[in-house]
């Protein structure tokens, strides 16, 4: 009665989580740190643009999104990368997702062959990981092959490392940067070179930028123009973004995907059948919020006020180092799981163990197991706080 490839996919880690801490009561005031919710506030005047045009409630969202959410996407992209004027075509290129979280999950079913090199198709992802990509893989009846991310590789996946029989039977490879949870950052060198891998070996390379505007010191490098710089159209590839982290706006459910339009045309049709559409107001707003930076400049300092604060209580401890990009700390405590039971017993803060966000290798090893990732959402002051207890309780 049910879809069997659910069967080999582990609880979701906020549901196991809920499992290791229920019944413990916090040792303090809780304070949650386990969820990448952002929790600033969002530009003052979203709300205005949501409220312009309310009859457009009262229709049904085209599934490509409007014009003008398209061209704000494309402009952005274009300034933002320093793209050529003409690499983003945005009735081509640019397609809107319900958060991408959703697209990212959807886009495998795409694009996913039943056969690939003459077996079952593989999905390669790093290890730790977004547990999105491991269960587009699942549903979508790949293999899904995790590769090392840990500090001996920079948190990256090592490219040289990949042998070709294992590229050819390759149908997508996942990749994050900023990387959630490490907070690693793929330069325009290594993502040229990933970009190679897939023109030669026929496959779709999905990369999730969703933190790319969250970073410390220097804007993180794009896919799209790792493309660009290699003197081609955006073939093969999938760049997905979202106002979530960008804009600290996650219930807006809004993002977009950009990139081949061959697999943008496909994944259209499909979300014809099974894709949340935006709403006009959210595409509205949307629009809005991709066209002005001066909310996002305010939101990165608030980002690298908690990220000094850390740095302050951390440094020397737990492997601490400042994340080139997005908003967590990836901590070395010995045993995650044994950590963060630990700090809601005697603290009241809520982590992630890291193991719930990797998997065990052939070896029996998860490369999350001895972290714990903590979002650094809250307020400066309650960070302040959450900081204290850790450093007090572990």
């Amino acid at each position: 009665m049910l879809n069997p490839h659910l069967t080999t996919l582990t609880d979701y880690p906020f549901d196991r989580l809920r499992a290791l801490l229920d019944g413990t009561p916090p040792g303090a005031p809780p304070i949650a740190l386990s969820v990448g919710e952002p929790r600033h506030p969002p530009p003052p005047w979203l709300g205005d643009v949501l409220a312009a045009q309310p009859a457009d409630w009262g229709r049904y969202p085209p599934i490509e999104g409007t014009p003008d959410f398209r061209a704000a996407v494309a402009g952005w992209l274009t300034r933002r990368y320093a793209l050529p004027a003409d690499f983003i075509d945005a009735d081509r290129h640019v397609l809107p997702v319900a958060g991408t979280r959703e697209g990212l999950f959807l886009i495998a079913l795409a694009v996913l062959p039943e056969r690939k090199a003459g077996g079952r198709p593989v999905v390669l992802l790093p290890n730790p990981f977004y547990q999105v990509y491991l269960g587009a893989a699942v549903v979508g009846g790949a293999e899904p092959v995790l590769l090392p991310a840990g500090p001996a590789s920079g948190f990256l996946p090592d490219l040289d490392a990949l042998p070709a029989a294992l590229l050819d039977r390759t149908a997508i490879f996942y990749l994050c940067s900023p990387a959630n949870p490490q907070g690693a950052i793929a330069d325009a060198g290594y993502l040229e070179a990933l970009i190679g891998l897939a023109r030669r070996h026929d496959f779709v390379l999905i990369v999730d930028e969703c933190y790319a505007e969250i970073y410390d010191r220097q804007p993180p490098a794009g896919a799209l123009a790792a493309a660009a710089a290699l003197g081609d159209a955006p073939d093969r590839l999938a760049v997905f973004h979202s106002l979530s982290k960008r804009s600290s706006v996650p219930g807006l459910r809004s993002g977009f995907v950009a990139g081949d339009a061959a697999i943008l045309a496909a994944f259209r049709r499909l979300r014809a059948y099974g894709g949340a559409t935006l709403p006009l107001p959210v595409l509205a707003a949307s629009a809005a919020l991709w066209r002005d930076e001066a909310h996002v400049a305010a939101n990165r300092a608030l980002y690298r006020a908690k990220f000094d604060a850390a740095e302050r209580w951390l440094a020397g401890r737990f492997g601490f180092y400042r994340p080139a990009g997005g908003f967590f700390l990836w901590l070395d405590v010995g045993d995650g799981e044994a950590a963060a039971l630990r700090l809601w017993r005697q603290a009241g803060v809520r982590v992630l163990p890291g193991a719930y966000l990797g998997r065990a290798d052939a070896g029996g090893v998860n490369p999350g197991a001895a972290y714990i990732r903590i979002a650094l959402t809250a307020d400066l002051a309650t960070t302040e706080d959450a900081l204290r207890r850790l450093v007090n309780a572990l």
